[in-house]
């Protein structure tokens, strides 16, 4: 699955080890969700949507 995450947290100005800290998920689980090599949980995808103030689908963009 693409994702802005990349571009969201580059505008908050976080560093991928201090968004994975205000998650409570390792560096890697950043990495790997930014890679789109792995798609977060529900709750995890709810976090992150909270954190940057926009919906899960503002973040997630649905391949085809």
């Amino acid at each position: 699955m693409d994702n802005r995450l990349p571009e969201l947290r580059a505008a908050k100005g976080l560093s991928q080890s201090a968004l994975a800290k205000l998650l409570d998920v390792s560096r890697q689980t950043i990495i790997s969700i930014e890679k789109g090599r792995f798609d977060p949980s529900l709750p995890l995808a709810f976090r992150m949507a909270e954190t940057f103030k926009c919906t899960i689908e503002d973040i997630f963009i649905r391949g085809n």
